[in-house]
């Protein structure tokens, strides 16, 4: 069961959405940060270029990435997330879309907001073994978040900036899809141990796989391998195998060419599909089935690559 942490006397519901413009400083609405350390360094900021600084307390960061929405990156993150604890590592689970957040939904943690801690951090909510933060815990899930670059880029800053995640192994960051302003940013900002890439092997995918792989080496971010995602069918009734995206073999092929391992495949389930809607992710709901144990096996690999180092 999720651990829902019961919001402060006074505590309203944030007006995300329709911040006004001077909040394009704050956008996330919380009060100003008293632990000296986070303050910014202005050194630092008159340099004109971003210097990576770590998450305090986060030993390792995983960026899960695609070239394009719809490629089931969302749920690739959150069950990677807690195969990786369920590997006995301390786990935390960013939600950087913030214009799209699937987390709330995907972990169960619908309609619970954050509270602060003493110096004004946001405390992430924890469901199957996995600390969590999102901007979907601060607006409702029907409202859009109408914000244009400065604020976006604010608001990713607070996230990964003022959130207390205590001291964790591993923080996976399910990242937005494509290769803009967001995804810049955050690579820029905090060392990345390595980057997953999540993908279809239809070819219309694969053609994002190499933009989302050259952004990553550009910034010097290693890159963990990539997961085919919706790899083939197969039919409840005669088991019969199909390839709905294509042959898994354009996708080797691709993986190939950019010198990157497939760390694995994952069927195209209605399991997956419903138990994600539900907010009962498949690795725990249904833990024995191929597609838990796909994920297991990826997630196995991802702490080995970065352990090894």
């Amino acid at each position: 069961m999720a651990t829902l942490i019961p919001r402060p006397f006074g505590l309203a519901r944030r007006a995300f959405s329709a911040a006004p413009i001077a909040f394009h400083q704050n956008p996330l609405g919380l009060p100003t940060n008293t632990d000296g350390k986070f303050k910014p360094n202005p050194d630092r900021m008159r340099q004109g270029l971003p210097t990576r600084r770590p998450i305090d307390g986060v030993k390792h960061v995983i960026a899960v990435s695609s070239g394009k929405g719809g490629v089931g990156k969302s749920t690739t993150a959150a069950n990677l997330a807690i195969a990786i604890a369920q590997q006995g590592r301390s786990v935390g689970l960013l939600d950087t879309d913030l214009y799209g957040p699937s987390l709330p939904r995907l972990m169960n943690l619908r309609g619970v907001e954050p509270v602060m801690d003493e110096h004004n951090r946001l405390l992430p909510l924890t469901n199957y073994g996995v600390q969590c933060m999102s901007m979907g815990f601060l607006v409702r899930e029907e409202d859009p978040v109408v914000w244009r670059g400065m604020m976006i880029m604010k608001a990713l800053e607070q996230l990964l900036r003022q959130v207390n995640w205590g001291t964790i192994d591993y923080l996976v960051i399910d990242m937005p899809p494509g290769t803009g302003d967001t995804q810049l940013t955050l690579v820029q900002q905090i060392p990345i141990a390595g980057a997953v890439i999540v993908s279809t092997p239809q070819d219309l995918a694969l053609l994002d796989v190499v933009k989302g792989a050259n952004l990553f080496r550009k910034v010097q971010v290693p890159l963990l391998g990539i997961v085919e995602n919706m790899s083939h069918f197969v039919c409840p009734n005669c088991h019969h195998e199909s390839h709905v995206f294509g042959p898994s073999s354009a996708l080797d092929k691709k993986a190939a060419d950019l010198g990157m391992a497939v760390l694995g495949r994952i069927p195209l389930t209605e399991q997956i599909s419903a138990l994600s809607d539900k907010g009962s992710p498949v690795i725990v709901a249904a833990s024995k089935s191929i597609e838990a144990g796909a994920y297991r096996d990826i997630a196995a690999q991802i702490v080995q690559r970065i352990e090894k180092v």
